[in-house]
């Protein structure tokens, strides 16, 4: 799959608020969707549930059992696989369930 590489990013903290804080970098292709990832940081590696917009041009991505600031730092993001395509939600709850489901799926993946 596709690995991107940028600085992390100050965003409109959707994500945070909904509880599911992103790492965000441009993302400088078409993909979309979400992913299952791998965040690389600090000689790191972790599990991510990723959001590509194209649309906006961000890569967002929630690195699972993960609680630190990476604000300027930079990281690199690596779509492993594609869970799902982009999708509109009817309201910030629909949204939140969708995430807690993708965030299962990719726990999911990463077990096996």
């Amino acid at each position: 799959m596709h690995s991107f590489t940028g600085i992390v990013q100050r965003s409109s903290k959707r994500a945070t608020a909904l509880g599911y804080p992103t790492a965000n970098i441009p993302l400088s292709d078409d993909s979309s969707g979400v992913y299952a990832a791998r965040v690389f940081v600090d000689n790191q590696v972790y599990r991510a549930a990723a959001f590509a917009d194209p649309k906006r041009n961000i890569l967002e991505a929630h690195i699972v059992d993960f609680d630190g600031d990476l604000y300027n730092k930079e990281i690199t993001i690596e779509l492993v696989r594609k869970m799902r395509d982009t999708k509109q939600f009817e309201d910030d709850d629909a949204l939140r369930e969708a995430i807690v489901d993708d965030v299962a799926k990719v726990r999911e993946y990463f077990k096996n």
